[in-house]
C-alpha cells in the first residue's frame, strides 16, 4: 500500500522548516548511545547502532557528534546517561492508531507528560497491545521521481534486498519497503549509485489504515507533532491516511 511515507515527509519538511535540528541531533545521539550500551561500539556487529547512524546521517549529523555518542556509550566519554526504551500506545482523533516510542532517563516523567499530551490534542491512552499488532517493522526508503528510473530504481533494490518497490505520486516519491535485517544493504546500495535518498528508517508500518478527512488529519498531525517535540519522543506512528 502506497503512502506510509506521508507521516515521515510531512516530519522532514517541519523539522527542516523550524530549524530544529539540534533537538533532532539530540534524540538520535540517546539512539546512537543506547544501541552501543547494548551492543557494543562497532557497527558492523551492531545492526542497531547502523541504524542509528544512517539515521544521523539522513539528516547531515556531523562525523564529530556521531562520534562523540559513540564514545560516551561504550564509556569512554562522559555524558551518556542510561535510557530506557518504551512503547506507549494510544488513540487520536477519528479513531485512529498511534505508537509513541521513547527513550528515557526517568519513565515515570515521560509516561504522564505522553499521556497529557494525548487528552490535550483529543486523544487517549491505550491498553499495551491493543495498537501495536495493527503494525509491522519494517525499513523505509523513499527516492524522489526525478531522481532515478523507475525500473533503474526497481533492479536495483529488489537485487539488494528490497521487499517492494512502489510510486507515491502524492509525495511525488518512490517507497521502497525492506525487512530490517536488509535496511542497511538497500541503503548502502543506493549509496553506492549516488541515488539521493529522502526518509531512510526504520519504522512501524500499519498493516491497514483509516482514511481521515481534512480536518480530522489537521487534529492528528497537531497531535503528532506535540507529541513529536517531546524531548523523549523518538518516533510517533500512526495508521492513519492522511488526505493529499
Amino acid at each position: 500500500m502506497s503512502g506510509h511515507s506521508h507521516w515521515a515527509t510531512i516530519r522532514r519538511k517541519k523539522g527542516a522548516a523550524d530549524a530544529k535540528k539540534g533537538k533532532q541531533f539530540s534524540k538520535i545521539a540517546k539512539s546512537i548511545i543506547t544501541a552501543v550500551r547494548h551492543g557494543g561500539p562497532n557497527p558492523d556487529a551492531n545492526l542497531k547502532l547502523q541504524y542509528a547512524i544512517q539515521e544521523a546521517r539522513s539528516i547531515s549529523m556531523p562525523k564529530d557528534t556521531i562520534q562523540n555518542a559513540i564514545k560516551k556509550g561504550a564509556g569512554e566519554k562522559d555524558g551518556g546517561a542510561d535510557f530506557t526504551e518504551g512503547i506507549y500506545e494510544g488513540f487520536g482523533p477519528g479513531g485512529v492508531g498511534i505508537l509513541i516510542a521513547t527513550l528515557t532517563d526517568n519513565t515515570n516523567r515521560t509516561g504522564p507528560e505522553v499521556r497529557k499530551i494525548l487528552e490535550k490534542r483529543g486523544g487517549k491512552s491505550a491498553a499495551q497491545g491493543s495498537v501495536s499488532y495493527k503494525f509491522d517493522n519494517q525499513g523505509l526508503i523513499t527516492v524522489k521521481l526525478d531522481a532515478v528510473d523507475e525500473d533503474t530504481l526497481l533492479e536495483l533494490a529488489l537485487e539488494a534486498g528490497a521487499e517492494d518497490v512502489s510510486t507515491n505520486k502524492d509525495d511525488e516519491v518512490y517507497e521502497i519497503m525492506t525487512s530490517p535485517q536488509e535496511f542497511y544493504n538497500v541503503v548502502k546500495a543506493l549509496e553506492e549509485k549516488e541515488i539521493p535518498t529522502e526518509v531512510a528508517e526504520i519504522t512501524m508500518i500499519p498493516q491497514s489504515q483509516i482514511d481521515v478527512d481534512q480536518a480530522t488529519a489537521e487534529k492528528i498531525i497537531n497531535l503528532m507533532e506535540d507529541l513529536d517535540d517531546h524531548d523523549d519522543v523518538q518516533k510517533v506512528y500512526t495508521d492513519a491516511n492522511f488526505p493529499s
